[in-house]
């Protein structure tokens, strides 16, 4: 299926997934959020309507009263109240400050944001969290957990995530239950194939934590990247 054919057919969602989100008409927004059109409309030419009938603008389309919307053919309660929760979710947002995420400046802060994580399990987890540019969090999240030794990344996985959350640095952590800091050869191994890597796709591993129940060991502090 072409973007082409795409362009001028009622298949919103299928564009959404091609082209993505910013490559939608106001009316093909207001499409994929009614569902349907109607036995005489297909979804975009009855969206293309009712924006019409509010100028084209998202403010004066937030205005209108369940009723109000109801009255265009084709737009039941159900349809009216999507439209409603969509324009309300918008307000919102538009309201909300920004979240200022978090940065790591030192392993300090690293083992702070991870150790409520890895410090009282039992088992082994690896965990990476992913970071900008500016070395501010962008997500965290655990990639695996095995046994009472061990636990095996898959770096595939690792860098899969990575690049889908547009990380420039990555920190990698996983525990030792036994609360022996020292690295194990497995862990040497594992460090040296996320850094050659990460090198590969220009990401920087930044450092390696092993978390015990108090305290931790940097690979970056001991220069073992």
């Amino acid at each position: 299926m072409s973007i082409k054919f795409l362009a001028e057919d009622d298949r919103p969602r299928e564009k959404f997934l091609l082209k993505g989100k910013n490559a939608l008409s106001d009316a093909e927004l207001l499409a994929i959020i009614m569902g349907s059109g109607s036995r005489n409309e297909s979804a975009v030419e009855l969206a293309r309507r009712i924006l019409s009938s509010a100028d084209n603008s998202w403010h004066q389309l937030s205005l209108l009263t369940i009723a109000e919307l109801t009255k265009f053919k084709g737009v039941g309660e159900a349809k009216a109240i999507s439209i409603a929760t969509a324009l309300e979710i918008g307000r919102r947002k538009s309201s909300q400050d920004v979240p200022e995420k978090l940065q790591i400046s030192s392993s300090a802060d690293a083992f702070k944001i991870l150790h409520p994580f890895l410090s009282d399990l039992r088992t082994e987890e690896f965990w990476a969290v992913f970071l900008n540019h500016n070395n501010r969090i962008i997500t965290k999240s655990r990639l695996s957990s095995g046994g009472i030794n061990q636990s095996v990344v898959d770096v595939r996985i690792l860098f899969r995530s990575a690049l889908e959350h547009c990380a420039t640095g990555i920190i990698v952590a996983h525990n030792h239950p036994s609360g022996n800091q020292k690295p194990s050869p497995e862990d040497l191994r594992i460090t040296k194939q996320i850094s050659e890597g990460a090198k590969l796709l220009n990401i920087q591993l930044l450092d390696h934590l092993i978390i015990t129940q108090n305290s931790y060991l940097s690979f970056a502090d001991e220069n073992l990247l």
